[in-house]
């Protein structure tokens, strides 16, 4: 059974990096054996087309949105390092 979405750590209203407010989806920040976490602990965005496209084929910028959403996770969790690699691994 997937999970459902929890409210997101980041603002939905519009597209996270570009800021349009067309077409927008969801993109789980921490994907593949994290998805359902990210979908959990509040870890996503909605982007639009063009930039979750460019998200999963630059694994640079991928990898600053999951630094945006670790240090948002733990604040609003109020977990260490450790709590959150205890979730995310």
């Amino acid at each position: 059974m997937a999970s459902k979405y929890n409210d997101s750590l980041f603002p939905t209203d519009s597209c996270y990096i570009c800021k349009t407010e067309i077409d927008l989806v969801r993109h789980e920040i921490f994907h593949g054996s994290r998805r359902d976490a990210s979908k959990e602990w509040g870890c996503w965005v909605t982007l639009c087309p063009r930039c979750h496209m460019e998200i999963h084929n630059n694994p640079a910028k991928d990898r600053w949105l999951q630094t945006e959403a670790q240090q948002l996770a733990m604040e609003a969790h109020r977990w260490t390092e450790e709590d959150f690699r205890y979730v995310f691994g």
